[in-house]
């Protein structure tokens, strides 16, 4: 195997598929990179046995060429090595040969490195996934639902379904939820292309995370397929599988309450700084609690106390406050993420009494619902 590559590419490239390498796997060969070149170009895979990615780099694009194969094949290398080399080579273009035995040679300029490669025969193949249940979604929307979503998922390993978002398929609309028993967040999506079928599935939440990384700011469609055990995310040159999480999610939507008895509308950007604010001096605790309340008027009181450190109370002026007086505690943290997802926009809050969750959504539309357990504080 022989072939000359434009560097700048091939960093781009492994920059991509490193995102899925680990070096914790129980596998060694997962510790590298998959290489197959042929004339149409070059495909590079990386894998921790739960994400993979495969992006390929094609030999010519635009007139202009990127790959000159002089022979094709496969290696496996290190791929933290690898990518460092690749990284720090002198000039933009590259020169890899294979030669017995998966010995490789890496010259660039006046540098030469020489690598020992592994049989790309054991690597393990991609899922096999077949294209009957496809739809798509453009890139910086998926990018949108997967930031107002994900930040909610469980960190616990206790109950493995909580640390997915578990996104459903039905009446025509996409719902994303995440859950970890303390707070929710819920977006809703209208699709044309939704397939036929109603499914559910529970996508890992770090595997939305890395797939927000990898995708680009621009309204490209991201073709997903899903399957029993695997979810494929296509762009244009890149292929992003995923493991789902088994076990049932639990049904979310008995916990949205359907009557309120206080309804505050107030500008999302300032409560969220008056929290900010807040939260400086009840950092210090281990709970980060910030109470919140309401008078008779259009005002509201954000306060933190904290014994050891000293307190502080901001008014704010809401847009409109109807029903009952409310004293309520939450914490600082959860309320900062959940008015970032609605992200500046008026924020409408509903309110069932000072021990009940409350919810936070745009006053423009529901699309996205935050749900949030306050905190007993005595």
């Amino acid at each position: 195997m022989k072939f000359e590559i434009m560097r700048e590419r091939l960093v781009e490239g492994l920059n991509d598929v490193m995102k899925a390498v680990s070096s914790k796997t129980t596998i060694p060969i997962l510790t590298g990179i998959k290489m197959d070149v042929s004339s149409e170009g070059m495909r590079l895979t990386g894998s921790d046995s739960d994400i993979t990615i495969q992006t390929f780099i094609p030999a010519e694009e635009d007139g202009e060429q990127i790959i000159r194969v002089t022979q094709g094949g496969s290696i496996v290398l290190q791929a933290k090595v690898f990518g460092e080399i690749i990284r720090k080579l002198p000039t933009n273009d590259v020169e890899i040969e294979i030669t017995g035995n998966f010995q490789t040679h890496i010259r660039s300029g006046k540098s030469e490195f020489h690598l020992i490669g592994l049989d790309a025969l054991d690597y393990p193949q991609l899922p096999e996934i077949q294209d009957d249940r496809l739809f798509s979604i453009p890139a910086d929307l998926l990018k949108t639902i997967n930031r107002e979503t994900v930040f909610a998922v469980s960190s616990s390993e206790t109950r493995p379904v909580l640390t997915g978002v578990h996104w459903e398929v039905k009446d025509g609309e996409l719902v994303c939820v995440a859950t970890d028993s303390h707070r929710l967040a819920r977006r809703k999506t209208k699709l044309e292309t939704l397939p036929e079928d109603e499914y559910s599935v529970v996508i890992p939440g770090k595997s939305l995370n890395e797939l927000n990384k990898i995708l680009d700011d621009n309204s490209d469609p991201v073709e997903i397929v899903m399957t029993n055990q695997q979810v494929l995310f296509k762009s244009k040159h890149i292929l992003f599988f995923s493991r789902l999480l088994e076990g049932n999610y639990p049904d979310t939507s008995r916990l949205i309450p359907s009557e309120y008895k206080t309804e505050v509308v107030v500008n999302g950007r300032s409560l969220l700084q008056a929290i900010d604010r807040a939260s400086l001096l009840a950092r210090e605790e281990r709970n980060n609690v910030v109470r919140f309340s309401t008078n008779s008027g259009s005002e509201i009181e954000v306060s933190s106390n904290s014994p050891e450190v000293g307190k502080v109370e901001e008014q704010l002026q809401a847009q409109s406050i109807e029903g009952e007086e409310l004293k309520i505690s939450f914490s600082a943290k959860f309320m900062m993420d959940a008015l970032k997802a609605i992200d500046g926009q008026d924020v409408l809050i509903q309110f069932t009494g000072a021990m009940r969750p409350f919810i936070l959504k745009s006053a423009l539309d529901d699309s996205i619902l935050q749900l949030i357990l306050p905190v007993r504080t005595y």
